[in-house]
């Protein structure tokens, strides 16, 4: 899939580079960051428009997040429901919502770039829970610009080692992400221990 993708790259351009960006930030599994990277190491070769590929990657990211947004809060309406039904999750709810509050909108911003493989997720979570959409869309693009320059930028500077920076970055990148998910994970489990020990 992935040469077939690289090949839609050469043909079409910044075009392509802004539907499969898009439609990676609706948690449909697309290698876009590769395609950024390979996309910046065909703008230093002089095949593409380093801007033009940079806007595309750009454009595509944020509309694709704030459709899931959009999405999730149109649609979400049954599961947000269900949730309150029962009080356990209704108190997790509340805990979410006020997580969000108070941290939602750098949650947003990491989850865009640092933690990417949770990007698409954070922006249905955040329709479910009626987010702020304005506060979403704003740290949204903050974050979209940093993952944009990072790897288009990158692709552009590494033309020659794409597949090294390649791997190099996915593996930080599932590195990350794995230790953001073990500190959260451990964090729940303490504060359900101290909870079941208070009398």
């Amino acid at each position: 899939m992935t040469d077939f993708i690289v090949e839609l790259l050469v043909e079409y351009g910044a075009t392509i580079v802004f539907f499969v960006t898009f439609l990676s930030c609706l948690a449909i599994p697309i290698p876009s960051s590769l395609l950024m990277l390979a996309s910046g190491g065909f703008a230093a070769a002089g095949d593409l428009s380093l801007m033009a590929v940079g806007l595309g990657a750009f454009s595509g990211a944020v509309l694709g997040d704030n459709s899931g947004y959009w999405i999730a809060r149109k649609f979400g309406k049954r599961l947000d429901d269900w949730l309150a039904r029962h009080p356990k999750r209704a108190a997790l709810r509340a805990r979410s919502a006020a997580f969000m509050e108070k941290r939602g909108g750098s949650s947003v911003f990491f989850s865009c770039w640092l933690v990417a493989p949770l990007g698409p997720y954070m922006n249905y979570f955040c329709g479910i829970t009626r987010y702020d959409w304005l506060r979403f869309a704003l740290w949204g693009m903050a974050g979209e610009a940093v993952w944009v320059s990072l790897y288009v930028g990158l692709g552009h500077t590494f033309a020659d080692n794409i597949s090294g920076i390649a791997s190099l970055l996915g593996n930080a990148s599932g590195f990350i992400t794995a230790l953001v998910a073990v500190i959260a994970l451990g964090y729940w489990l303490i504060r359900a221990s101290k909870k079941k020990q208070t009398p």
